[in-house]
């Protein structure tokens, strides 16, 4: 956040070109299919990830994983604004997986970048599983 406490303002054309560049980055020799994402933070930082493939399958990380684990290295606070895409730019809808992991790791009224806008992420996962569910709540 700022230091008024306001979100940051979200520049969609950075991290676009950051999640582009992303899939530059990404391990994919299975599927050939490259995955780059890019995320504005409370903190004003842009982290990034991108997918890793296995040959399991089953143990492959999408890029969605690569943003938050860059989101703890860098005490970055909570997601803001989120662009997932593949290697030609086209928007990249997270799995169900990812879903759950972003909205733990997102700002109440963050959004992501889709194909008919910005979107709550939280909408992505109606009924998500969260720290109320714990609390018996």
């Amino acid at each position: 956040m700022s230091t008024d406490g306001s979100l940051p303002e979200i520049d969609w054309n950075l991290l676009r070109t950051a999640a582009r560049k992303m899939t530059e980055h990404s391990y994919a020799p299975y599927s050939n299919f490259h995955v780059g994402a890019a995320a504005l933070t409370t903190s004003g930082a842009v982290v990034t990830g991108c997918n890793v493939e296995n040959v399991s399958y089953g143990l492959s990380l999408c890029a969605e994983c690569g943003i938050v684990s860059d989101l703890a290295r860098h005490k970055a606070g909570k997601i803001v604004a989120l662009v997932v895409v593949s290697g030609s730019g086209d928007y990249c809808s997270p799995c169900g997986r990812c879903r759950q992991l972003l909205v733990e790791h997102a700002a109440p009224d963050a959004v992501i970048d889709t194909p008919s806008g910005p979107t709550p992420i939280a909408s992505l996962l109606p009924g998500h599983f969260d720290l109320n569910r714990l609390e018996g709540g």
